[in-house]
């Protein structure tokens, strides 16, 4: 079920969970700032999620009280993981769910790095 991107930051979330180690993932990219792992029902050939390692709800959330280091880092998590999988060419679609018109279902801020095929167009 979709969740609010205002709400307040639940740390029984699944993210916050695997942050914690107390649920497994399949890791692919760790740093102080963010953690990338394969998605469990990929929609695509490549479909894997960086998530920031502090306790922010959206990317509304996250740009208003982040530091700047975490910001910065996150991003470049994002761009690294990316590069580490072989998808700047032939390129890669990103996506970010926020709120209930998002359809954003973990309230952890969350990006998904889609790759491996070819995409059509975002929306219809």
């Amino acid at each position: 079920m979709p969740v609010s991107a205002t709400g307040p930051y639940d740390q029984g979330n699944i993210f916050a969970k695997i942050l914690r180690g107390e649920i497994p993932c399949n890791k692919v990219f760790e740093d102080d700032f963010a953690l990338a792992f394969h998605d469990i029902a990929p929609q695509a050939p490549v479909h894997v999620l960086v998530i920031p390692k502090g306790p922010y709800v959206s990317w509304a959330d996250f740009s208003a009280t982040a530091t700047d280091a975490e910001i910065g880092g996150f991003v470049r998590a994002v761009g690294q993981v990316a590069r580490d999988l072989g998808l700047e060419e032939p390129g890669y679609r990103l996506l970010a769910n926020t709120g209930v018109h998002g359809n954003q279902v973990v309230p952890h801020l969350h990006v998904h790095i889609f790759g491996g095929r070819q995409f059509g167009a975002m929306l219809s």
